[in-house]
């Protein structure tokens, strides 16, 4: 393992910097280590003016989105979709930089332009995974941060009980159960996306029952394994996730619905929104054939134009999803 090569910043509960949110849940860390810039959590976020008019209240709005290390494709796309419909109005996403939901989470926060923060288990410069370190740097230069509450490796040598934990299996896996209090506490909402009995996810949302914070969860099939937690969390009185505006709603943010049209000619806000609309409309559904007819008609359209497009129609209640890359229009 290894970290990035940037300076690393150092803060104490003393410091002004430090969030108040972790000065009062159970085992305050002593002292936060960091690469980039951490948002000021604690004061007024810039408020975002969009194609859909929300605005923020208080300081900015936090939301930890977690689940799964071998999710599902569902589990993916809907980890994908929540964290990044959440950045695209100003949410710091939070989570683990873990395979599976975690660095699906954090990928969607930066590619829609937002803000996002790891929390590491391990010390500040061993990158875990090693193959996501490209997504931790990316994480840093577009104005977010990795944070760990162990310094790095030649630091915590000097700390021989400390070293002898973190050198051990037990101490390694205790270490990443404990920073999940951490990722709880820097968020005004954790999101389960997926999960098993088994999964770290469960015990990021224990840390945030205890901490007093909303808990959602995202509803899975009974019959599947990698379902189970969420579903038990809903038993313990998670809220059951169901489209991202009810979050929003949660952080306090006011939101307009945009007005569908429903008769005539469909037109969207976009030039790329109105062609998918009309494709819609003709009978199209499956995601493919919409954007392949799309092109077929001499419009320049990406894969990214289209799927920020969807996402956009789908916060504006203009289409719906069915599953398995299809939509159809809501009436």
């Amino acid at each position: 393992m290894e970290g990035i090569c940037m300076e690393i910043n150092r803060i104490t509960p003393e410091d002004t910097q430090f969030t108040a949110r972790l000065s009062t849940i159970a085992l305050k860390p002593k002292k936060l280590y960091y690469y980039g810039a951490l948002p000021s959590m604690d004061e007024r976020f810039s408020e975002t003016e969009a194609r859909y008019a929300f605005e923020g209240r208080g300081r900015p709005r936090t939301v930890a989105v977690v689940g799964a290390r071998k999710c599902t494709d569902y589990g993916r796309e809907q980890g994908y979709k929540i964290a990044y419909e959440l950045a695209r109005q100003g949410v710091v996403v939070v989570s683990g930089l873990a395979f599976g939901i975690d660095s699906v989470a954090h990928r969607a926060a930066l590619d829609a332009g937002g803000i996002t923060v790891a929390v590491l288990g391990t010390p500040i410069d061993q990158i875990y995974p090693a193959c996501h370190k490209g997504l931790a740097e990316e994480i840093v230069q577009k104005k977010g941060a990795i944070i760990s509450e162990y310094p790095e490796w030649q630091e915590v040598l000097k700390d021989e009980k400390l070293a002898k934990v973190l050198q051990s299996q037990s101490g390694r896996k205790a270490a990443f159960l404990q920073r999940n209090r951490l990722i709880s506490g820097l968020s005004d909402i954790v999101i389960v996306v997926e999960a098993d009995l088994r999964s770290g996810s469960l015990n990021t949302a224990h840390h945030a029952f205890e901490q007093s914070n909303l808990v959602y969860a995202v509803p899975g099939d009974v019959t599947r394994e990698g379902s189970r937690g969420c579903n038990k969390l809903l038993g313990r009185g998670a809220v059951a996730f169901t489209e991202t505006e009810e979050i929003l709603l949660d952080l306090g943010f006011k939101v307009k619905k945009a007005v569908t049209q429903k008769k005539g000619i469909l037109k969207g806000d976009s030039e790329a929104e109105t062609q998918i609309l009309e494709r819609i409309q003709e009978g199209r559904s499956d995601g493919e054939e919409i954007l392949e007819a799309i092109q077929k008609n001499g419009v320049m359209m990406t894969v990214s134009d289209f799927t920020m497009a969807i996402f956009d129609l789908q916060i504006k209640e203009r289409i719906k999803a069915l599953g398995g890359n299809r939509w159809m229009l809501i009436d």
